[in-house]
């Protein structure tokens, strides 16, 4: 069953709608016409209990408001793009510089920041959007459309479709801060993470551009591909290297087969609730981002402002910076083709 409720008018006069999507078990997620943000899903614990599992933010002011991208569709280009341009088919493209000297996230009003048409489907919610050519400075218009489906199951299901006038490269994800304690807690203490790979995409310094190259997560904090308590992991910051550039986990994980099918990426569970998230994808690398940076002095979902490691984040992606390191799977989108991908995060429960 799906809902529909206007959460209010932009200053520019365009309204935003909320989208409850409700399966027969009475689990639940909300999603916002702006930027396509996941504003909750509510999911059972071991004991049937049911709760959001999400960070952010309901109240549509401080939606449009917040930092952090918390639940947001990124696009164009998901991460990080060094030196904020890029060269296709013989032409260099500038982007805007809005991390450091680098392109993040899409730029200055990336997908995030767009009212997105909303269409029911059945059992499904289809967002729609149009990139003019030279927005942000990417090049082609591009139409986006994401559909958000919700199972009996409780799968938060997310195809990502796009077409394009013209050569371009794209990068879709989604930006959603899940604790599954509650947006409650204010730690990830209890978590354990597992990550299906063997390496992840080198940086060079706190920018966090890659290098170039897959370095072996094995010896160093990022070997998760066994549980690993995400505290723990984040308390050996200070002897690595590259767990310091990135302020804590803010990682590219190289998927273990890539083959382009559905697979399971990460499994994260959560000892104080019972609650068990696998992330299942079709993209060849995952973030792991253990909210190093959260950072606002607005209230949360529960009153007082979210704190730093509060949350983490799972971006199914291409690897950061793919334009400039031809080892990397490609990122560009040819005129005609069709884009197409699909992420799945999948709530369970279980006893400790």
């Amino acid at each position: 069953m799906i809902t529909s409720a206007s959460m209010g008018n932009l200053p520019c006069g365009t309204e935003v709608r909320a989208f409850t999507l409700q399966n027969a078990s009475g689990a639940s997620m909300k999603v916002s016409s702006l930027g396509g943000c996941l504003l909750s899903i509510v999911v059972p614990d071991q004991k049937g209990r049911l709760s959001d599992v999400t960070l952010g933010y309901p109240a549509l002011e401080t939606l449009a408001q917040a930092g952090g991208y918390m639940g947001f569709l990124i696009g164009r280009f998901g991460n990080r793009i060094g030196g904020a341009q890029f060269e296709l088919n013989g032409k260099t493209y500038a982007l805007a510089k809005n991390d450091g000297e680098n392109h993040l996230h899409g730029g200055l009003k990336g997908f995030d920041k767009r009212v997105w048409g909303a269409e029911i489907k059945g059992d499904t919610l289809a967002l729609t959007l149009r990139s003019p050519d030279g927005e942000e400075g990417y090049p082609g218009t591009l139409d986006v459309t994401v559909t958000y489906s919700f199972s009996d199951e409780n799968t938060l299901g997310i195809r990502y479709e796009a077409v394009c006038d013209q050569d371009t490269v794209l990068n879709l994800t989604n930006h959603v801060y899940f604790n599954l304690s509650g947006p409650d807690c204010q730690t990830l203490d209890s978590h354990e993470i597992l990550i299906n790979a063997d390496a992840f995409t080198e940086v060079s310094s706190p920018a966090c551009i890659p290098t170039g190259r897959l370095a072996p997560v094995e010896g160093t904090p990022l070997d998760l591909r066994a549980f690993r308590n995400i505290g723990e992991g984040l308390a050996l910051e200070e002897r690595d290297t590259q767990m310091r550039y990135g302020g804590g986990y803010d990682h590219n994980f190289v998927l273990r087969g890539w083959d382009q099918t559905l697979r399971q990426a990460a499994i994260v569970r959560d000892k104080a609730t019972g609650r068990r998230l696998e992330t299942w994808t079709d993209q060849p690398g995952v973030q792991f981002y253990s909210g190093n940076f959260i950072k606002d002095d607005r209230p949360g979902k529960c009153g007082p402002p979210y704190r730093r490691r509060q949350g983490f984040c799972l971006e199914t992606q291409h690897y950061p910076d793919s334009v400039h390191h031809q080892n990397f799977p490609t990122c560009v989108l040819r005129k005609g083709e069709k884009y197409e991908t699909v992420t799945e995060y999948r709530f369970s429960a279980e006893a400790f």
